[in-house]
């Protein structure tokens, strides 16, 4: 009974210990979640802001530009006014100037008539006769012809109020506040120097047309167009390695022109530094300013490209995208190695493995049965290596050391076991064309 007395204060030393650390966690765990909440508020009231920033600039420029259409079709429209009332006035003008000659013509024949009546008959005769003949001479009797009010234009403004409706509808009706954008970036997938930014649609009843991908460095305020097309997935390169970048997206419906609300910003980074890129100084091959673009030029010189190092390690993937094409040839070859060895004019030999541009794959010079779509441009093909055997094999297959190999390409994949002369802990890639127009990148 003493002994179990003795154990008691142990055992609840015990219990309070993992009480503590059972605390300790639920407050961390809480403390997560609070800044989880954190965040989201930050992202509502941010978001909110932002909205409210784009609505009042947009409705500001909206107010601006209907003023101004409405300014243009009013001067429009008083201009036709002067132009109607100058062309129809004109005529009246002439007629006026018409009556008011013959009125003067009429004064003055009136007071050379009343002189020639006051002067009798006598001495007055010649005065009387030339009067006489000179009023025979202007007819009288003629009068120019006035329009009547009904023939001359009455102009008046025809304005349709029913405009104020259909415009009033429309604006009613115009813009929207989304809660949600249609589209959300869903992985972030980090790859020697470069991140793969993989997004899908949230929102079922939205087409998307084309997608929009931008991304900065979180030390940077302006986001910059890495990306425009149809694809869900893109490759972004030249990423810095360790380094914060900020990625968003969105989407253009089928058959509309403005794009999508943004995504909500995903933050990712690359541990994994740049392979070290194609070697310089080939004559055969042009490279790009970072040397991970390779170009078959026209040059008659042949033989493999390879890397500069041997920088591919097992667990790693290995991608390369064809950029460009040209005439395909069978002696074609991309794939890597556990050596350099110049002198060959295509990795389809010992202690190599690759995809001949036609599909065909290789490993140790040996072709195999199972064969990969012929590679065309935009084609990526991946290699995946992994260590099986690190000892010596009991076999007659030639090799001491055995590497587990998956190319895939086109959405199809081989799988075959490579077996190398010697342990190999990294390894080198290469590439041979035989015909100018080629050209890959490796990531």
């Amino acid at each position: 009974m003493k002994g179990a007395m003795e154990l008691e204060p142990e055992l609840l030393l015990q219990e309070a210990r993992e009480n503590v650390e059972a605390a300790q966690s639920y407050r961390r765990e809480l403390g997560h979640r609070l800044q989880g909440l954190q965040e989201a508020r930050r992202q509502i009231k941010d978001s909110a802001s932002q909205t409210r920033g784009v609505l009042k600039q947009h409705f500001n420029d909206l107010k601006g530009t209907l003023g101004k259409l409405l300014d243009e079709r009013l001067v429009t429209l008083l201009q036709e006014v002067d132009v109607i009332e100058q062309e129809t006035i004109k005529p009246l003008d002439d007629c006026q100037k018409l009556i008011e000659h013959g009125v003067n013509t009429a004064e003055d024949l009136v007071r050379e008539g009343e002189i020639a009546l006051l002067g009798g008959i006598g001495e007055q005769n010649e005065k009387l006769w030339s009067f006489t003949k000179k009023a025979s001479h202007i007819q009288l009797d003629s009068l120019p012809e006035v329009p009547l009010l009904v023939d001359v234009p009455c102009l008046s403004a025809q304005l349709d109020d029913s405009v104020l409706n259909i415009v009033k509808d429309h604006i009613f009706k115009h813009g929207t506040v989304a809660s949600r954008p249609p589209v959300q970036i869903e992985e972030l997938i980090e790859k020697p120097g470069g991140i793969i930014v993989r997004w899908c649609k949230v929102d079922d009843d939205f087409t998307a047309q084309d997608y929009r991908l931008q991304f900065r460095k979180c030390t940077s305020n302006h986001f910059e167009d890495v990306y425009v097309g149809s694809e869900t997935e893109f490759i972004v390169l030249h990423i810095d390695p360790n380094v914060d970048y900020q990625f968003r997206v969105c989407a253009r419906g089928d058959g509309r022109q403005e794009w999508s609300p943004w995504s909500v910003p995903q933050i990712g980074h690359s541990t994994l530094v740049p392979h070290e890129e194609w070697t310089t100084g080939f004559e055969g091959y042009s490279l790009s300013s970072r040397r991970n673009i390779a170009l078959r030029n026209d040059s008659e010189s042949s033989g493999v490209l390879y890397s500069s190092a041997p920088t591919y390690f097992c667990g790693q993937t290995l991608t390369f995208r064809v950029e460009t094409v040209g005439q395909p040839d069978r002696r074609d070859s991309i794939g890597v190695c556990a050596e350099k060895q110049n002198g060959y004019e295509s990795l389809q030999r010992d202690q190599a493995v690759c995809i001949s541009t036609n599909g065909a794959v290789f490993v140790n010079g040996k072709e195999m049965t199972n064969q990969l779509p012929a590679v065309t441009s935009g084609s990526t093909v991946t290699f995946d290596v992994e260590a099986v055997t690190l000892g010596t094999t009991n076999n007659n297959e030639g090799g001491n050391f055995k590497l587990r190999v998956t190319i895939s390409s086109n959405n199809r994949e081989v799988v075959f076991d490579w077996l190398l002369d010697q342990s190999c802990g990294s390894l080198y890639f290469g590439c041979s064309f035989f015909y100018p127009g080629w050209k890959v990148l490796v990531f």
